[in-house]
């Protein structure tokens, strides 16, 4: 019998900066006890050219960007090889443990990482990049950005300008709608 890999620690605190919410952990990242830690995983890049952190951090120093303002966690915390393993219920409880989460940490901005997330999240269809006009949990700014997989057929540098807007979002004072 294996065992099923277990969730990795979300990365949290009040009043953060950005919370990044994900599908859920990679199996890379259940081995290694760090977000976004699949080598194919564009995210470290994409924060770093973005001008989001001063520079490329590497998945083993994910817990260090609390100190700079940034949290992580998922909507599923159950590792799985992509998020097509994912039922139903399980984003159903998702969504609620996160809802908790954001309306306890109260983040500037939640930046969902894929407009996939942003769905399961929200039961919005058709949703844009940016801020979004209805947050969910008030008093926060909703973020939509692409999904930093290498699977992704956005080309980086429309990625990162996407992430450029996260970017200067989060240094306003106040959480903005559209």
């Amino acid at each position: 019998m294996t065992d099923s890999p277990r969730p990795i620690p979300d990365h949290l605190k009040h009043g953060l900066d950005i919370l990044f919410v994900g599908f859920n952990p990679s199996l890379r990242s259940a081995e290694t006890g760090h977000h976004y830690a699949n080598p194919h995983n564009r995210f470290w890049k994409i924060l770093a050219q973005s001008g989001i952190t001063p520079r490329q951090y590497r998945p083993e120093e994910d817990r260090d960007l609390l100190a700079l303002g940034y949290g992580f966690t998922n909507i599923v915390a159950r590792p799985t090889r992509n998020a097509a393993e994912i039922g139903k219920d399980e984003y159903r409880a998702g969504r609620e443990i996160l809802k908790q989460k954001i309306r306890t940490y109260q983040p500037k901005v939640v930046c969902f990482v894929g407009k996939g997330v942003y769905e399961e999240y929200s039961g919005s269809k058709n949703v844009r990049w940016g801020v979004q006009s209805t947050p969910v949990v008030e008093g926060v700014s909703e973020f939509v950005a692409p999904s930093s997989s290498g699977l992704v057929r956005m080309k980086l540098d429309e990625v990162v300008a996407i992430y450029r807007e996260l970017a200067a979002l989060s240094k306003r004072d106040q959480p903005l709608a559209p």
